[in-house]
């Protein structure tokens, strides 16, 4: 049955689509589902073949995808963070690095018996890992706080510098194949860099000055963005051949570390691109792939998937560990956790496809290499990881802590006194006064839209399993509610009442939503910040036998909220309804109280001064 070209075009974006869901359903990294997707559409059922489908537009189309990529990591790398965390980090990026490429070509040279050119490139491409395969593995296992951070840096770090290594191994390949002599390949590969890194640091600068002085308005910052950018790739690749890919990584890297020019937004536009292209890209380059190509490898394919898994990996942890205080448990679980992302995909599939055109006869090996690199390392590592993480007891206790969405005044008082027991907590806005008050008040706090792109790589979530709303910003309250639901289940979120207008409102709220109202007690925000206005400020209050339940109600006129309970057992839980509390004589409570109790009101109002308390 022949179908149409159109037909085929709709059928990537549906799989794409499905792939996706399927991966936030079951909380895995989305290009196991992708490659799984296209490898059973293309060389599996035969029902895809790329090259009929694109023709000569394949190539262009590949080029392209790769390039909006490599933008969109270089974008997320920023100086400041490289030197904010960590010495392991610090030491990882570049000692990993050189240790992962130098097992990995050496591998594929000896074993595979590929060129020297084509396993050079491998040994670069298999440095990168990648935050889109990273924090979901993360999310599913979570480890202590200090091993999540150096593996969710480390994969956000290594995504652009391991692409940008590779772009650079490939350039030098290309212009020493375009030259007879020595220095003819060095002029080819000078002039390579020069238009690489000039082009794209005053591309980087000038776009960062447009949207610095808004010689943009707002609704093209994304677009405008990305146009620009496609347009200086392809300027760079007429000027000098294939210098391109540096050229956008350049770009990106300069728009990141610009001062005060707003990015946040371009990130987030990322998200809608991994559906629509990128994955798309993915199902499209996993269709490519031929079994008899990885067949061909045979069993020096596991050979060299061991040593990079198995030797590379931990000799990378160990020697990037030194000086560290991280102990062996710490070394090991990190020893294992290196799984393969969407940058190293795409790149050796389009690498591959130029160094086929050059002549390079071993080249057809790099992309069922690569792909069945990421395909072992995502599939045993998020399967293993958290037994492993359990084994080693590196794994984060039961996540009892809070993400509150608001960093409003209530929300900062409720956040304080959590943290003052000892309870992880982080608080997420978009205002920017609030998010620098909290962190004048020494919070844990995120500033951006906590269901984003760029907060599932960058919001830290360790040791965290419930979330509660405490926000105005209500279309912002609905997207998080849904999107944690999900994640934490519908006993660990909590939002607060409707409002008089909002319960009158003629659409009322869904009903998965009704089910997390009543947090505190039914309030509502502006309850809440009303009382706060009033001066009512959040206390922690230890009960006894001297001092019950009933006497903290009696003194405070039974006008307290109380917040949260802290049992015996130092279980912290938000209280939804007064009347249920039964606390007991060793219990905690995190309260809103007035700002007197009633005995100092009497002795204020009478004029009595207290009586000292007895020797």
């Amino acid at each position: 049955m022949t179908v149409s070209t159109v037909f085929l075009l709709a059928c990537i974006g549906v799989l794409s689509l499905f792939c996706q869901w399927l991966a936030w359903r079951v909380r895995m990294p989305a290009i196991l589902f992708l490659l799984a997707g296209g490898i059973a559409a293309g060389p599996l059922l035969g029902f895809l073949n790329p090259e009929e489908v694109f023709g000569d537009l394949l190539f262009p189309v590949i080029s392209l995808a790769v390039a909006i990529i490599l933008f969109e990591g270089s974008l997320t790398l920023r100086y400041e963070e490289i030197r904010g965390h960590g010495k392991m980090v610090r030491n990882l990026i570049p000692v990993g690095s050189i240790v992962t490429c130098f097992i990995g070509t050496l591998a594929a040279r000896w074993i595979l018996d590929v060129s020297w050119e084509v396993a050079l490139l491998f040994g670069a491409i298999s440095i990168v890992t990648g935050p889109t395969v990273i924090a979901p593995l993360l999310r599913s296992v979570r480890p202590d706080a200090k091993l999540a951070n150096i593996l969710r840096w480390e994969g956000i770090i290594i995504d652009p510098v391991g692409a940008l290594l590779a772009v650079l191994v490939f350039e030098g390949i290309v212009s020493w194949g375009q030259g007879n002599v020595f220095g003819h390949s060095l002029y080819i590969f000078g002039k390579t860099l020069a238009v690489g890194l000039m082009l794209g640091a005053v591309a980087g600068w000038l776009n960062g000055i447009a949207l610095r002085k808004h010689l943009l308005p707002q609704y093209l910052h994304n677009a405008g963005t990305l146009t620009f950018m496609l347009g200086v790739y392809a300027l760079s690749n007429e000027l000098a051949h294939e210098s391109g890919l540096l050229t956008v990584t350049v770009m990106g890297i300069w728009m990141a570390n610009m001062k005060q020019v707003p990015i946040d937004a371009i990130l987030e536009f990322k998200e809608s691109l991994s559906v629509l292209l990128i994955s798309a890209l993915f199902i499209i380059l996993a269709a490519r792939v031929e079994f008899a190509a990885i067949a061909e490898l045979g069993w020096g394919l596991v050979a060299v998937l061991a040593l990079l898994m198995l030797v590379a990996r931990p000799l990378s942890i160990f020697l990037s560990a030194i000086g560290t205080s991280l102990n062996w448990r710490d070394k090991l679980f990190l020893s294992w956790i290196a799984p393969r992302g969407i940058v190293a995909a795409a790149v050796s599939a389009l690498f591959a496809f130029q160094l086929q055109n050059l002549g390079y006869e071993s080249a057809g090996a790099l992309v069922p290499l690569v792909f069945m690199l990421i395909i072992a390392t995502v599939t045993l590592q998020s399967l293993t990881a958290r037994p492993l993480a359990k084994l080693l007891k590196v794994a984060e206790p039961a996540e009892y802590g809070f993400l509150i969405l608001g960093a409003n005044p209530v929300a900062r008082k409720i956040g304080v006194a959590l943290k003052k027991l000892g309870v992880p907590v982080t608080l997420a806005d978009t205002n920017w006064e609030n998010v620098k008050q909290a962190r004048m008040e020494e919070l844990q706090v995120y500033f951006g839209n906590p269901v984003s792109e760029h907060a599932s790589t960058h919001l830290d979530l360790t040791g965290i399993g419930n979330l509660l709303v405490i926000s105005p910003y209500k279309h912002m309250n609905s997207l998080a509610t849904y999107h944690f639901l999900d994640w934490f289940g519908k006993d660990s979120v909590l939002t607060l009442a409707e409002g008089d207008q909002d319960q009158k409102a003629r659409h009322q709220t869904a009903e998965k939503i009704q089910m997390t109202r009543g947090l505190f007690g039914g309030v509502s925000y502006a309850k809440l910040a009303s009382l706060a206005s009033q001066g009512y400020s959040v206390k922690t209050t230890q009960l006894s036998e001297e001092f019950t339940f009933n006497d903290f109600l009696e003194k405070y006129d039974r006008q307290a909220l109380v917040l949260f309970v802290l049992d015996h057992r130092e279980h912290i839980t938000p209280v939804k309804r007064m009347d249920d509390i039964k606390p007991e004589k060793d219990w905690t409570l995190v309260s809103l109280v007035p700002p007197q109790a009633r005995k100092e009101r009497k002795e204020r109002d009478t004029g009595e001064a207290p009586q000292p308390a007895p020797a």
